[in-house]
């Protein structure tokens, strides 16, 4: 669990330094989003090695990205209402909408990840 940690503070450091590198060149849902692809790379290589300790094959690099589907989309909400309707400056908005984005992806994430114990009979 920690290594799992580890992992996501390094990973969201990553994105928003990549976010803020291109924001002022993209549009802020255009940073964003290139930011989140390309960290999402960082993201298997970091949890292939270090949090799982296992080899990166190019069938896990592929499915990785399903499992962050539901991230992006609660994040990507997150992020456009905290903009569009609450007025958070596009620079900080995308930490918020991670934050906001934790709770739903963990349970997803231990729903899909964790082995439930067969019912009883």
């Amino acid at each position: 669990m920690l290594r799992f940690a580890l992992v996501g503070g390094v990973n969201t450091a990553v994105f928003f330094a990549l976010y803020l590198l291109l924001h002022p060149w993209l549009p802020y849902f255009a940073a964003y989003t290139a930011a989140f692809l390309l960290s999402m790379v960082g993201s298997f290589f970091l949890n292939t090695y270090f949090t799982y300790r296992t080899r990166p094959t190019w069938k896990k690099f592929l499915l990785f990205p399903l499992t962050n589907a539901t991230n992006y989309a609660v994040q990507s909400a997150g992020l456009y209402a905290l903009v569009s309707w609450a007025g958070m400056d596009t620079r900080t908005a995308p930490l918020a909408a991670a934050a906001a984005a934790v709770p739903v992806t963990y349970l997803l994430a231990t729903r899909i990840l964790v082995p439930r114990p067969a019912r009883a009979r």
